[in-house]
């Protein structure tokens, strides 16, 4: 019938959304020997997103009390950008470190950062000293933008090298230490951005991940790549929206996105921030996570879409409050970063009247783009994290020998993408480890079913996934053997309905050595950040099982320990 809407199948609407003189046309381009589809008319680098804000008065970022709108955004950036050229001697390829939780200036400081040329280093706010000083060493950062709480913990190894620190919100009247200055002292305003030449393959940023061998690595993306993961997010609604059926019903507002994730994670940075800041849209900011708080400003600011993990969904809904707020803005509830209960995503799905649950299975490594799932597919597989293949992503299931499985096969996933990073900073055999041929070895087992769902089974990795946050064992349990009545342990995850994910060790003690859980809690505090030190602890008089290679039967543990 004429005027009727066919629902479109997702590679049908990939189709129209790629096809050639759209917005988001692909195209296959070949580099360093390996073909990639790319999106023809993606900016060449991080600059150019910025760049068209200066001069729109509509507001972006709403934080607390404050509001600011893209020029003012932009009229920050610049001064911070000429600052750190004409005041710290920042040059093309310098690294600068930005250690602070959300707010306005974290968003200001990427941007001048990236603007001339420079490598943003984000650094974990949960990060303890010890934390800090490696990846400020490993990093060679040589200037360090940090909030009061991060300037005390920063102070000692940045004067032990030679870092400047710019201090975010500090309190004017309490004396600073040596290498410390006040942001309004440094970044004048009015100053012009520096004009830096940049191209695709410079390197942009270095996020930090958790790493199996005790020691954080730097993932390090190019303006290319980041350049394709906004334009790759993008083409997602453009595809949602040439698939919605005749009956689905939207909110009927602008967009709106609430940050509910810390900006120095791939998520809160890439997909939320960037995608807002490229594409103009509101951006309303929480300082720290609290569900019944991001509850009254979905309601205030008409928010449409809410990302995080599926904790604060959890949380959200929990919330003895929620009935009495209006969440009818919301359109899209979910993101990434572990998988969702099916329990919740039916919860999702009944408990807002526009909003359809939404997952993303995204990696740092990925620059937090993957295969996703949302609405009617979401609930018709609650278990999978989305279809494959993507518009600019292919993915594989590979056996040991890394050959390609059959459908419905178990392997390891392999992801092959121009979003993808260049590698880890500074360690070749891990980079080499981890990307084989243009293809990102994942680490999690899976399988895609007949209809191209990807479903993750397991992983390979020794890493337990905390309400979003990777810790690897290897890192935990190398902090807990520096304790002196130490003789073996384990570090394992146990399952938590709440975080996904718990993390739980079990302790052996030297002959005639006490120790108490709070002991071993305060010691490892010291030394990791809050979120990797074990929740559950079991302290045993007996060796750990081990296999005849003497591996630890981290398997077998939970239902030794904590059955």
């Amino acid at each position: 019938m004429s005027g009727e809407r066919v629902t479109l199948s997702m590679d049908e609407a990939m189709a129209v959304v790629a096809a050639p003189g759209q917005t988001f046309e692909v195209v296959d381009v070949e580099r360093d020997g390996v073909t990639n589809r790319e999106f023809k008319n993606s900016p060449e680098n991080l600059r150019q997103f910025f760049d068209p804000a200066r001069g729109v008065d509509q507001t972006f970022l709403v934080y607390e009390d404050e509001e600011w709108s893209f020029d003012a955004v932009m009229r920050e950036v610049d001064a911070l950008g000429y600052a750190l050229v004409h005041h710290y001697g920042i040059r093309p390829g310098d690294r600068v470190g930005i250690a602070m939780r959300n707010l306005p200036e974290w968003i200001v400081s990427f941007a001048a950062i990236i603007s001339v040329g420079a490598v943003s280093v984000s650094l974990n706010a949960w990060w303890t000293e010890d934390e800090l000083d490696y990846a400020i060493n490993d990093s060679g950062a040589k200037v360090l933008i940090a909030d009061t709480e991060r300037v005390a913990r920063a102070e000692a190894p940045c004067q032990s090298t030679g870092v400047s620190i710019l201090g975010v919100r500090l309190d004017e009247l309490l004396p600073l230490a040596p290498g410390v200055e006040h942001w309004n002292d440094v970044v004048i305003k009015g100053a012009a951005m520096p004009h830096v030449d940049i191209s695709p393959d410079m390197d942009a940023t270095i996020l930090y991940t958790s790493g199996t061998t005790g020691f954080p690595k730097g993932a390090v993306s190019t303006h290319r790549a980041i350049c394709q993961t906004i334009m790759a997010f993008s083409s997602g609604v453009a595809i949602q929206s040439v698939r919605q059926a005749p009956d689905e019903e939207g909110s009927g507002l602008a967009p709106c996105f609430i940050l509910i994730v810390p900006l120095f994670h791939v998520t809160g940075c890439i997909p939320v921030m960037m995608s807002c800041f490229s594409w103009q849209l509101k951006l309303v900011m929480m300082y720290r996570w609290e569900p019944e708080r991001a509850l009254q400003l979905i309601e205030r600011h008409r928010v449409t879409t809410f990302v995080g993990v599926p904790t604060q969904s959890w949380d959200m809904l929990e919330s003895p409050n929620f009935a009495k707020y209006d969440t009818s803005s919301l359109t899209a509830v979910g993101g990434g970063g572990a998988p969702a209960p099916p329990k919740l995503v039916a919860r999702v799905n009944d408990s807002f009247a526009h909003g359809r649950p939404t997952l993303v299975y995204g990696l740092t490594e990925t620059n937090a783009y993957g295969p996703n799932n949302y609405g009617d597919d979401y609930i018709a597989h609650a278990s999978s994290t989305g279809r494959t293949p993507m518009i600019v992503m292919d993915v594989e299931i590979r056996d040991e020998n890394q050959r390609p499985v059959a459908t419905c096969e178990s392997g390891e996933i392999w992801l092959k993408s121009p979003t993808l990073i260049r590698g880890y900073w500074q360690k070749p055999e891990a980079t080499a480890e981890t990307i084989v041929k243009g293809w990102l070895r994942t680490g999690d087992l899976g399988y895609i079913d007949e209809e191209g769902f990807l479903y993750i089974e397991d992983r390979l990795k020794d890493m337990i996934l905390r309400a979003g946050e990777n810790v690897y064992s290897a890192e935990v349990e190398s902090a807990i053997y520096e304790h002196p009545s130490i003789h073996e342990a384990a570090v394992f995850a146990l399952p938590n309905e709440r975080l996904g994910e718990e993390v739980a060790c079990v302790v052996m003690l030297k002959h005639g050595k006490h120790l108490t859980k709070a002991e071993l809690h305060a010691h490892l505090s010291s030394r990791l950040a809050s979120f990797k030190v074990p929740t559950r602890v079991s302290f045993t008089d007996d060796p750990l099982p081990r296999n005849p290679a003497g591996k630890f039967l981290k398997r077998e543990m939970p239902r030794i320990y904590f059955s």
